[in-house]
């Protein structure tokens, strides 16, 4: 087991400053104690037909579940998921005990 993750993959609309919702959750993250690490990145090679029109992933790793809880929970989250909702056209979820079968070096 390697921890609890939480995946978010998006479509921003079209409107949105990007930058802003990054700096916003790069202050949220850092702000959080349970976040353990964080990382996103714009998807820029995926083929069209297989994206789905979706072009940022973030990804947030927690000790456990207990965590993860504790993220969703905190003020701060919840405020700014308010923001967040509002800038995005489509979002995929994915929450999951991670296990690891090759670590990085």
């Amino acid at each position: 087991m390697a921890g609890f993750k939480h995946l978010v993959i998006v479509k921003f609309k079209e409107d949105v400053v990007v930058e802003d919702i990054l700096k916003g959750m790069q202050k949220l993250v850092s702000e959080i104690d349970a976040v353990k690490s964080f990382e996103w990145g714009q998807d820029i090679e995926g083929e069209e037909m297989l994206r789905h029109e979706f072009t940022h992933a973030f990804l947030m790793t927690f000790e456990d579940k207990q965590g993860y809880t504790a993220f969703v929970g905190h003020p701060c989250h919840v405020e700014f998921s308010a923001t967040f909702s509002t800038a995005i056209d489509k979002i995929v979820l994915l929450d999951f005990a991670s296990v690891v079968v090759k670590a990085a070096t």
